[in-house]
């Protein structure tokens, strides 16, 4: 048998969590998968000394010196600490680092040097200060892979959930919610549910938008005019069923009755995973011709530096990366 597959960890922004939850995290990797930092070597060893930890890191410059047992890191910056980057700060050299760290791993991957890739939280912020418009990982993944069809699944707790629409105003969700959307986020879900887990095929629940599914057009004609039509027509080609009503459909997902449900927008589908599973909330992103999974909690800012950064859901997304990764080869 030949070394194992690598799993490229992008650092995450050198002033928030990310560096931490990585080097507290290690020692709870569970797969024989080995550990690539694409970040700073100069921010993960300034962090390791503040956190007063052994966790053994390893310089690299090539994925061809990748070593078992330990977290490898290739630096492709050279940040200063306190100078360059402070804990809890934000500016655009870090934002530009960061979105540095995700092309060099989105081309390892790519490339097939890596088999997964794990994000560590950045901070739109940053990137914005850097020059760059993109609204979060998602979008910057989608570019970089040149995919066009792409959605964000959560899981945590029991809950798996697809969301339609995502980072929006509440009040801008009825109109985003179209049937071509609608369509392409159901078949998305279909196709990469039963790839990542192995379903033949995976029964789907779409939420309604309104209470009590609209209640027969009496608080809204959305399941009536889009949401209903989409699923009849889909029926035929997955185990579709709803529009179900939001208050009760994730109860009975959790249950086992459906494998995963697809959510109108973002409170709707995080509120149930947040519940049930807040610390090992994990973000998949659909559609990509890569494996991306990253922890369902930001930069963290407010607690960066101190040393008290929970790591489990960074641990969960590692884990669930190469889980995918196991299934795929």
């Amino acid at each position: 048998m030949g070394r194992p597959g690598i799993i490229v960890i992008t650092m995450g922004d050198p002033a928030g969590v990310g560096p931490e939850i990585i080097i507290k995290g290690f020692e709870s990797f569970d797969s024989d998968f080995i550990p690539l930092v694409i970040g700073d070597w100069n921010v993960m060893t300034f962090y390791k000394k503040l956190l007063r930890m052994n966790t053994p890191l390893n310089l690299v410059s090539s994925v061809s010196e990748v070593k078992e047992g330990v977290v490898n890191v290739l630096s492709t910056t050279e940040l200063e600490p306190e100078k360059d980057f402070i804990p809890g700060s934000t500016n655009s050299l870090c934002g530009e680092a960061v979105v540095n760290y995700i092309k060099v791993a989105v081309s390892l991957c790519m490339e097939k040097k890596a088999v997964a890739m794990v994000t560590a939280p950045i901070s739109k912020e940053a990137i914005h200060k850097a020059g760059y418009s993109y609204p979060g990982h998602t979008e910057l993944l989608a570019d970089l892979t040149n995919t066009k069809k792409y959605a964000m699944m959560l899981t945590g707790g029991g809950i798996r959930v697809v969301l339609v629409t995502i980072h929006v105003a509440l009040r801008d969700v009825p109109k985003m919610i179209t049937k071509d959307r609608l369509r392409d986020v159901i078949e998305l879900t279909a196709v990469e549910i039963s790839r990542l887990y192995r379903l033949s095929s995976p029964k789907i629940a779409v939420c309604a938008l309104n209470p009590h599914a609209g209640e027969k057009g009496a608080f809204g004609t959305e399941e009536i005019e889009i949401i209903s039509p989409v699923i009849e027509e889909l029926r035929s080609k997955y185990e579709v069923s709803g529009p179900h009503p939001a208050d009760t459909v994730f109860y009975w997902h959790r249950n086992g009755k459906y494998h995963v449900v697809v959510a109108m927008f973002h409170d709707q589908g995080l509120i149930p995973v947040k519940l049930c599973g807040f610390d090992e909330g994990v973000n998949v992103t659909l559609g990509l011709p890569i494996i991306r999974t990253s922890p369902d909690h930001g930069t963290a800012f407010d607690i960066a530096g101190k040393g008290v950064a929970n790591p489990k859901s960074f641990v969960c997304a590692f884990n669930l990366a190469a889980y995918f990764a196991g299934i795929s080869n």
